[in-house]
């Protein structure tokens, strides 16, 4: 007998949006069945293929789904940042989204994953047989990849390499041997971590080439805590900030002032604000790194040379280029997230698995309620690349926060969420250091909110 599909809610893409969406869906709406459809065999989305020395540059608290914890919860109690809260490896995230599925999706006989299958034009492809299965979605198809990352290990570089050129995607670092020099792509997360691992394991700093055609903004990893005293307290230094700052450049300059942001090389303003967060031990191994390539985008690599925009460098000819320029979390534009599907998108500014979370929520909720309705109250916010971007949709998030938790119903939920950086529990309202935080932020939140758009709307950013 042919198999077929027949649920409630097919959600295309295993990844943390899709598991997160699915987790808080059938939690707390007993009647749904999910369909879950990934290329791959198993849930976890790019972290599948992720370089084996990543690990999240956030707290693990803040990842993974609303009902289950990602790690102890417990700080690091030894190394550079002790003190601060765990961070999770790739393989730690991959083996929670497994458990996740076998231990607490998969026992409810609600949900199922089809890896190794393909949505395509309204049906289900089995990839090995390229045989369509019958199709019957009730209640609606789940976009969990309108925002899915590109990463090195499944994205060519985006430049020319010419035959006798030694380039690597940054996953396969480990398994190079001695070289001469080393060459590293890209300004962001993923360049800062292979250049930290590079001198990790002994490369000397000047034996590191690296073209960084942005300077980036990041956050200091310590102001983004799972203590609502920290990220409220961070929250409120941004807002009270914004009411006074000028420009996109002066903003970040007062947010680094303050302990908020941080760069690489203050003598270079960032015109890149994707903003990961960073240890300050990361901060000072990145600085030891001077050979920096300032000259646009690398165009082609050749033995012995790059060919960048704006000019032409000599490397060793045995040089191995670490590819780490995959673009990461797309910029795309913001739709409805409720419409003729659901397409999952970050509501807060950032944070996507709380987002995925709190659409599943919504939707278990009020699934028979109006597209209209849903859309007012979870607002979608896009991702952001440069500093004015960061400004205007740190306002736009700031307001669709206000908004869904002026919802008794949405923030009784979401002050329990491990995922949510605001939670702030029950347990923990009485605390003096939490009061000041939440005053602060509401005495300054109105102003800065506008402030922050003013900021965006007069770089020309739309909102």
């Amino acid at each position: 007998m042919a198999r077929s599909v027949d649920t409630d809610y097919l959600v295309v893409g295993a990844g943390v949006a899709g598991m997160a969406f699915v987790d808080a869906l059938v939690d707390h709406d007993p009647t749904a069945r999910a369909t879950l459809v990934d290329r791959r065999s198993a849930p976890g989305g790019h972290w599948l293929d992720a370089y084996p020395f990543v690990r999240l540059h956030q707290a693990s608290q803040f990842y993974g789904v609303a009902s289950t914890r990602l790690g102890t919860g417990e700080p690091q109690t030894s190394g550079p940042e002790r003190g601060l809260a765990e961070r999770a490896t790739g393989p730690e995230i991959c083996e929670h989204f497994a458990r996740v599925l076998a231990q607490r999706l998969l026992p409810t006989g609600r949900v199922e994953l089809l890896g190794g299958h393909e949505y395509r034009d309204g049906a289900v492809v089995d990839l090995a047989t390229g045989h369509a299965l019958e199709t019957r979605v009730r209640r609606r198809v789940v976009d969990a990849r309108y925002l899915a990352p590109s990463i090195p290990a499944l994205d060519p570089p985006p430049f020319a390499v010419d035959e006798g050129a030694h380039v690597v995607p940054v996953g396969a670092l480990p398994d190079v041997g001695d070289a001469s020099g080393y060459v590293v792509v890209g300004s962001g997360k993923t360049a800062t971590d292979a250049v930290v691992w590079l001198l990790g394991h002994g490369v000397d700093p000047g034996a590191i080439q690296w073209v960084r055609p942005r300077d980036p903004w990041m956050l200091d990893r310590r102001a983004v805590q799972p203590d609502p005293a920290v990220f409220l307290g961070m929250a409120g230094t941004l807002m009270a900030t914004a009411c006074d700052a000028s420009s996109p450049d002066d903003l970040f300059l007062r947010l680094e002032d303050a302990g908020v942001m941080t760069r690489i090389d203050t003598a270079a303003v960032p015109s890149m604000a994707r903003t990961p967060t960073l240890g300050r031990w990361e901060l000072e191994l990145l600085r030891s790194v001077t050979r920096v390539v300032r000259a646009g985008h690398l165009r082609r690599v050749e033995p012995g040379r790059l060919v960048l925009d704006e000019d032409e460098v000599a490397v060793p000819r045995d040089a191995v280029v670490v590819h780490c320029a995959a673009y990461g979390l797309h910029v795309r534009p913001a739709l409805p997230i409720w419409g003729e599907r659901i397409t999952l998108q970050s509501v807060r500014a950032g944070f996507p698995p709380f987002c995925a979370a709190l659409v599943g929520f919504v939707e278990a909720r009020r699934h028979d309620r109006p597209d209209d309705e849903k859309n007012r109250l979870c607002p979608s916010t896009p991702y952001w690349s440069t500093p004015a971007d960061w400004a205007a949709m740190q306002g736009r998030g700031a307001r669709a926060a206000a908004t869904f938790m002026a919802d008794p119903d949405v923030s009784a939920w979401a002050h329990t969420v491990l995922l949510n950086p605001a939670r702030v529990p029950p347990e923990e309202t009485a605390r003096p250091d939490v009061r000041a935080a939440v005053a602060r932020y509401l005495e300054h939140a109105p102003a800065g909110i506008a402030g922050l758009e003013r900021i965006g709307r007069d770089a020309g950013v739309r909102i």
